[in-house]
């Protein structure tokens, strides 16, 4: 069985990396899906109570879980089987490949925005970075 990680965030991108994954499923034995979202970690101030900062880490969750939600259906749609799902909080590069360490999956699928070098040179890019930090092999979706 193939372990699978995609990494998503409710983009055209992110889906394109799901029904990449379900192309693959002919020619395995089968796959394990794990659809994995990292959402930043919220910037506070001390201006805020902690009851605000307490409601924003509520509502954050709880847009995480919904994206999380819709990422699962868009996956069953496409005809994977095996799917679940892991919430990350951090710095998305890092936090992807650190999941996939832990979960030993066998590779990564991650969507990319289709920039020119130059554009993710000044822009930066996540799957780049994952490109860099992941120990396992990397699927980039374009």
């Amino acid at each position: 069985m193939l372990k699978l990680l995609i990494a998503v965030d409710g983009s055209a991108h992110a889906q394109r990396a799901i029904e990449a994954a379900a192309r693959l499923q002919p020619q395995t034995v089968g796959l394990d899906v794990v659809l994995v979202h990292v959402r930043d970690v919220p910037i506070y101030s001390d201006q805020y109570p902690p009851l605000d900062a307490q409601a924003v880490e509520f509502a954050l969750q709880q847009q995480q879980s919904a994206l999380l939600e819709t990422a699962v259906a868009s996956a069953r749609e496409a005809g994977l089987t095996q799917v679940r799902t892991q919430a990350e909080v951090g710095l998305a590069a890092k936090e992807i490949a650190r999941a996939a360490t832990a979960l030993g999956v066998d590779m990564i699928l991650i969507g990319t925005h289709g920039r020119s070098a130059l554009g993710g040179l000044l822009l930066g890019s996540v799957a780049q970075r994952v490109v860099h930090l992941a120990a396992v092999p990397v699927l980039l979706v374009k």
